[in-house]
């Protein structure tokens, strides 16, 4: 068999299946081609979930005729001149158009300011049809129909037309929150109009008009920089979570990125906070000198490459941590409408007037009542309100942890205000100078204890055991390699490993509070994070794991009595211990209910 040119439009078909997979990856190519040409509005309409019609309209700097031509063809652009160093453009390789115009019908009109009418040309499964003048405003509209009608074997593979349309909203989304100066409108017979207006330098507006308005009552905003790196952005509060992580965005020098790289370094930082199988919601903006990022790693643009990859996992999980630390504690508000829906009243009437006889709160047998309702006293309270129902028992022992405070005048003036009754000797009420707090004591007292212990775990080396016989892990060559290089960090942390031949290597000790375990599968796993995260963080998750249960099983249990003196000690406790609004398992330790929403739950407001 002889070996012969493909032809222009199979190449460009060829091409056109990395980089356009689906309609949304055609809207993606087509929305950054738009900003890069500077406009600030952006007009999107769809039919059919794209694949029966796409339109792009934009209000940029446009294309003149001679422009028009050349941007159907491949390896055409305005974006880069001869190098990849220094790439500044959302696009640069030239291949967005053509590779749509060999698998689809395609037109586009564009004017530029200073041109007295626009040209329009039109590419039809390859075929390029002359420019020719035409009415048209300043900007680019590029329209796509019957998306893959050249290639039908593309076709069998598209999911249906609500589920593309839904992913086309979400490249709209990613966008927006990159770009919030720039006016989105979506449209189109398939979906309902979503419109996000420009919010100019706001970015957490935006990120409001994207994500709601919860998330910005529970961001922490970041800012750090290292070595020339500046990561900047939103996080949420731990407890403010999804079930999948739809809610993570990223972005690179302005462009919107799917790297592991950064999914690795967020889980990182909101280890031991976040349930298993829950996602923190956060938009991350990393901004570099572009030599120092690759972002020719693959057609679609979605992925990058860092020259440092482990100063950009370290800022991540540094700057994120320390902004959980300094104000992540604080309860997320999706709590307090819970909170705020369970107490809401039904709104079914009664059928008829109400008498004590009909009504179903009825007083306890050899209780009197009182206009219907039985004259008692809810456990907890005495008549001044601060009795908290504690009486002496066997179940009442002092808290060791928890030394009692100084006398305090106006104790509601703390973060979590004074603890005012204990309901069901398991949360603690309290009140604060604006609102209400409701704390889960053994929650919240095992992350104060996880938290102490492992402090004192982490302050100085773990304490190894030496294996009589050490055990030998053969792996492969260079599995080996990256755990020597490794070798004083394990050895900080118990696990003593060293070269044993060029294939394996030897232990020789292991952490003591770990006590019997594989050694050889623990080696393992490290080798196996080294390889693809060039980190390992197997073995101090796995003491972090070990304090956490010891911290469960050492802390105030469900059911305890708590004297008046203890509650309130565990609330300053709280209120200076770094990660202390949620529990080891992530799940929130306490929940605010503000005096205006209360009010509200009473008609007050």
């Amino acid at each position: 068999m002889s070996i012969r040119q493909l032809s222009e439009t199979l190449i460009n078909q060829i091409a056109a299946g990395e980089v356009i997979e689906r309609p949304a990856s055609a809207a993606k190519e087509l929305i950054e081609n738009a900003i890069d040409a500077g406009a600030s509005r952006i007009e999107i309409a769809t039919a059919g979930g794209g694949k029966t019609l796409l339109r792009v309209s934009d209000n940029g700097s446009g294309m003149s005729p001679g422009d028009l031509a050349l941007a159907v063809r491949r390896h055409c652009t305005s974006k880069i001149d001869h190098s990849l160093d220094d790439v500044r453009t959302l696009g640069f390789r030239g291949e967005a158009l053509p590779s749509i115009g060999s698998v689809a019908k395609l037109s586009i009109q564009s004017r530029t300011a200073d041109a007295p009418e626009g040209s329009e040309i039109t590419v039809v499964g390859g075929r390029v049809e002359p420019v020719r003048p035409t009415p048209a405003n300043r900007g680019t509209v590029v329209e796509v129909r019957d998306l893959f009608f050249a290639t039908p074997a593309r076709l069998k593979f598209m999911k249906s037309e609500k589920a593309e349309a839904a992913a086309i909203t979400e490249v709209v989304r990613r966008m927006a929150i990159a770009f919030p100066a720039i006016r989105f409108v979506l449209s189109g017979p398939d979906r309902s109009t979503l419109e996000l207006p420009a919010t100019g330098s706001d970015r957490l507006a935006r990120i409001a008009q994207v994500l709601g308005k919860d998330f910005r009552d529970n961001a922490i905003e970041i800012d750090a920089e290292r070595e020339g790196v500046r990561l900047t952005g939103f996080a949420g509060v731990p407890t403010f979570n999804r079930g999948n992580s739809l809610q993570q965005f990223a972005f690179v020098n302005g462009r919107p990125v799917q790297d592991k790289l950064i999914w690795s370094a967020l889980r990182g930082a909101y280890a031991e906070t976040v349930p298993s199988g829950r996602y923190p919601v956060a938009v991350l903006e990393i901004a570099i000198d572009p030599e120092l990022v690759d972002v020719n790693v693959h057609p679609a643009k979605s992925d990058v490459r860092f020259r440092d990859p482990g100063l950009v996992r370290g800022l991540i999980i540094g700057a994120i941590r320390q902004a959980l630390t300094r104000e992540g504690d604080r309860a997320a508000t999706s709590g307090a409408a819970g909170l705020m829906r369970a107490f809401r009243p039904e709104t079914a009437r009664p059928s008829k007037a109400w008498s004590p006889s009909t009504s179903p709160y009825r007083p306890l047998a050899g209780q009197p009542a009182v206009n219907g309702f039985s004259e008692t006293r809810q456990a907890g309270f005495d008549q001044a309100g601060f009795d908290m129902g504690i009486q002496p028992s066997a179940r009442t022992e002092p808290l060791a942890p928890m030394a009692a405070p100084a006398a305090d005048v106006e104790p509601q003036r703390h973060p979590l205000g004074a603890a005012r009754a204990q309901l069901h000797e398991n949360y603690i009420v309290a009140q604060t100078e604006d609102g209400l707090v409701i704390v889960d004591q053994h929650a919240a007292h095992e992350r104060l204890v996880f938290e102490a212990m492992r402090t004192a775990l982490h302050a100085r080396p773990i304490p190894a055991q030496a294996l009589l016989i050490p055990e030998i892990v053969d792996l492969p060559e260079d599995d080996c390699d990256r755990l020597v290089a490794h070798a004083e960090a394990f050895a900080r942390l118990g696990l003593g490993i060293e070269r044993f031949g060029p294939g394996a290597v030897a232990v020789r000790e292991t952490p003591a509070m770990l006590g019997e375990m594989d050694a050889a599968g623990l080696v393992r796993q490290l080798a196996d994070e080294l390889a693809e995260w060039d980190t390992a963080n197997g073995l101090a998750s796995r003491l972090d794991y070990l304090a956490a249960t010891m911290a469960c099983h050492g802390s105030v249990r469900s059911g305890r009595r708590m004297r008046p003196e203890e509650m309130n000690a565990l609330l300053r406790q709280m209120e200076t211990t770094p990660g202390s609004g949620q529990c080891n398992h992530g799940r929130p330790t306490y929940i605010e209910l503000k005096l205006a929403d209360i009010e509200r739950l009473f008609g007050r407001s």
